[in-house]
């Protein structure tokens, strides 16, 4: 054990307890300073012991005492203070001295508790106690730097000549209102400043600091980018005699009743088990000179991939920036799905995943701490993170003009151990490419801007659906602005259809993209009301040339009746469907096809009907996809083909993964979407009555609803079925003209009764009613007898429909 002279905000003494193996004992590493001033401290403690290490390590919360509080705990515990260490014989009293217990490390990295003592009368005071807060992080990194030099002992020892306790630590103060520093003298020693020379200023700090650092420096110190969250920093300084030397920067922010940013207490303290080695120095060197050659977000990602995967030997390295609470990925390696966790597999819609952070608590803690976190094989994580990094992983958040701008992680596949100089290099890594990353935003305007738009034109999640699966994956193009025309969509529609969309505007441009956007909307809404498919194309059509735009685009639109596996294919000048039948035989489908959207007003779409079998696999695709300059479009569909022929359809974003492998540098972005036809266990069982205007024609519609459900075994729900019946037939007759049908559709647990009419106009409910009233009321009791309601557009008027759960039962296995 060292004997130096310890000396810290009061502190006079300082003790090391870390966490031994099996988690149940914490074990005396280090005591260094006064070790005669107070009574000796065991060397064993037990983690469910009363003590205040314990007590400490078991919250997660520093724990403070003061002289009378101290005395009381040994009164009461006199075991954990036996005698002065060395004299075990004398008794000292400890009615003078005040005491603190800080935990080191949290969550996964709970490494032990330091222990601080000194001279106080009152305890330590505020500033003192956040000092030593921030001190005690210092020393957990230099037990983690133990750790990872000694893996596997039970309680880290010194290495390389360094102290558990960073002995040559100081604080300093700094006035925001004044800009003055007011700096302890081993802070001035540290940097090599002579204490008449120092001018109580932060310019003198910066000027020793080395120039590649002094960015990330002043984004922790300038006022304009301070958080009130505790940040830190591992920063290099040129001593008057030449030598280079690491310093360790903790710090956190003051602030007044208002919540303005008051003061910065900081700690800075020796940090040389962070020194690199030569190999380390010039890695960051050589990637220091790439990135300041990166003028775009795809580069500066791609430059960090290349340059960490090699040297560090992981398995796999992702670049991710920060919109708002979601990280987006901007380049990974390996590039292909399988390779990373099922969380991101599930969200990679485009050419790279991205995630909610919603999802992923600890990378969200960790970026929000703002340093660089290590965890080791076997480390408790969530799955997400776990499966990037069994063996290990790294966690670096990209700071930049005071916020975290992006994250790196990097993980290992094998057992991964940490070492000093391995943080050395994340550390100034992420400074590096933090930085690299706010240049690229200002000189990717370009960039920035399509791929915002891009992410905003296409459906972000594709909807469930019943007897199906629907997976698409979009990469944008690797030459020119990274933004097109292709789009798809997927549209659950009512009576168990869905609508298939995919299309490619003309040309490669934010008009394009635009243009995109608009047709998208109409085909959409066309199909949500219900058009025949010829129908919502042709409007399509219409549209477009409306438009006057010299654009045109295709589209192939596919109607499915996802209960009988009858689909409805329009085509508008796009490449043929593929589809992969169950028995793995791939064909393209003969679907007849109009010109492209926008070339002739009033072309017309033939349909073309087909049956699919359950364990099809339907493909939409655009040309960019079979097409480019070196490869021509039908070697580019028989490739296709071949490769939907021998892809398995267990998976289908697997199988749309795999069909994308061949798919490298690209004139033209790519769209796909698949559709894995399942069908669905019972079919739905269907009948509708046309309501002629008689006196009595609800109750004729009464007698056509009973016998149908009495020949369908609904008993339970019948009279609840009867009375809305009623109040939708109602309503259709007395606030409309024209022909009024009712629709009964039976599924496996509930039936949906549907009135349609010929009046755009949807029903309101009414917000007042006076139930004396004879109207008003029929929207309201439908509302509070079914499980719910609404109202659908149609192209010959509208559909209010509503739906009542049925009992579990054995129904027969026919229609009406």
């Amino acid at each position: 054990m060292t004997r130096q002279h310890f000396a810290f905000c009061g502190a006079e003494l300082a003790a090391v307890y870390v966490l031994a193996e099996g988690r149940r004992e914490l074990h005396l590493a280090e005591m260094t300073g006064n070790r005669s001033m107070l009574y000796g401290l065991p060397a064993v403690l037990s983690v469910d012991g009363h003590s205040p290490a314990a007590e400490a390590y078991r919250t997660g919360r520093p724990l403070w005492l003061t002289p009378k509080a101290l005395a009381a705990y040994v009164e009461e515990d006199p075991h954990h203070f036996p005698g002065r260490v060395g004299e075990e014989s004398a008794r000292v009293s400890p009615a003078r001295f005040s005491l603190g217990a800080l935990p080191l490390g949290h969550g996964a990295r709970e490494l032990g508790c330091l222990v601080v003592a000194g001279e106080v009368d009152d305890g330590f005071s505020s500033d003192c106690r956040s000092l030593l807060e921030l001190y005690a992080d210092q020393v957990a990194a230099g037990l983690e730097s133990a750790a990872a030099h000694a893996p596997g002992r039970a309680a880290p020892r010194p290495v390389l000549g360094h102290s558990l306790v960073p002995m040559r630590g100081g604080a300093f103060i700094l006035d925001l209102a004044s800009g003055r520093l007011e700096a302890h003298a081993r802070v001035l020693e540290l940097l090599g400043i002579p204490p008449d020379r120092f001018g109580g200023t932060v310019e003198m700090l910066l000027a020793s600091a080395v120039p590649d650092d002094v960015p990330a420096l002043m984004a922790v110190l300038e006022p304009d980018g301070l958080t009130t969250e505790p940040q830190q920093l591992a920063f290099r300084i040129r001593r008057p005699g030449g030598e280079l030397r690491w310093l360790g920067l903790r710090c956190r922010v003051t602030t007044d009743d208002e919540g303005t940013p008051t003061r910065v207490l900081g700690v800075v303290a020796d940090a040389s088990y962070l020194r690199p080695s030569a190999d380390e120095v010039s890695v960051v060197q050589r990637l220091s000179t790439k990135l300041a050659g990166a003028t775009t977000i795809r580069d500066v990602s791609q430059i960090v991939v290349n340059s960490l995967r090699d040297p560090l030997d992981a398995g796999r390295v992702a670049v991710a920036e920060l919109e708002a609470d979601r990280l987006v990925i901007t380049v990974l390696d390996p590039p292909e799905p399988r390779a990373w966790p099922d969380m991101w597999r599930s969200e990679w819609r485009s050419e790279w995943p991205d995630a909610s952070m919603h999802d992923l608590p600890t990378l969200q803690n960790a970026i929000r701490e703002g340093h660089v976190s290590l965890w080791p094989p076997g480390a408790d994580l969530e799955p997400a993170l776990a499966g990037i990094g069994p063996g290990g992983l790294a966690v670096l958040p990209l700071p930049a003009d005071g916020r975290m701008v992006g994250v790196c992680l990097v993980g290992w596949d094998g057992e991964h151990r940490f070492g000093p100089e391995e943080r050395s290099l994340l550390t100034a890594t992420a400074g590096l490419v933090g930085q690299a990353l706010m240049r690229a935003h200002a000189l990717d305007a370009g960039h920035e801007l399509a791929t915002m738009l891009q992410r905003s034109l296409l459906p972000r999640k594709l909807p469930p659906l019943p007897g199906g699966t629907a997976v698409a994956r979009y990469l944008p193009a690797t030459v020119g602005l990274e933004v097109g025309g292709d789009w798809y969509d997927v549209i659950p529609l009512n009576d168990g259809h869905v609508a298939l969309v995919i299309g490619d505007v003309q040309g490669h441009s934010a008009g394009a993209a635009t243009i995109m956007g608009q047709i998208r909307t109409a085909v959409r809404a066309y199909a949500v009301e219900r058009h025949p498919p010829d129908v919502v194309i042709a409007r399509a059509n219409r549209l477009l040339v409306g438009m006057e735009t010299d654009l045109f685009a295709t589209c192939l639109y596919v109607d499915l009746d996802m209960e009988e596996g009858i689909a409805w294919f329009v085509r508008a000048g796009h490449l043929q469907p593929i589809l992969r039948h169950p028995d793995g035989r791939a064909e393209e489908l003969a679907v007849e096809g109009g010109p492209p959207l926008g070339v002739v007003a009033d072309a017309e779409f033939p349909m073309t009907e087909l049956g699919l079998a359950p364990g099809s696999v339907l493909a939409l695709l655009t040309d960019g996809m079979v097409e480019s300059s070196n490869l021509r479009l039908e070697e580019g569909m028989r490739r296709m083909r071949d490769a939907l022929a021998t892809a398995d359809p267990a998976d289908p974003g697997m199988m749309a993964d795999e069909l994308l492998a061949g798919v490298n540098r690209r004139d033209d972005d790519v769209a796909l979407l698949l559709l894995r036809y399942d069908g669905t266990d019972t079919r739905p069982m269907r009948t509708n009555w046309t309501v002629w205007r008689l006196p009595n024609a609800v109750q004729h519609a009464r007698r056509f609803a009973a016998r149908a459900l009495r020949s369908w075994g609904v008993e339970e729900e019948v009279d609840v079925a009867l009375l809305v019946v009623s109040e939708l037939v109602t309503n259709a007759l007395a606030h409309t003209q024209g022909e009024v049908r009712l629709d009964l559709t039976l599924s496996a647990d509930r039936l949906r009764i549907a009135v349609n009419d010929a009046s755009p106009r949807s029903p309101v409910k009414p917000g007042d009613v006076d139930w004396s009233a004879t109207g008003g009321r029929g929207i309201l009791i439908v509302e509070a007898t079914t499980a719910s309601w609404g109202s659908v557009p149609l192209s010959s008027g509208k559909q209010v429909w509503a739906e009542v759960p049925l009992a579990p039962r054995e129904r027969l296995a026919h229609g009406g």
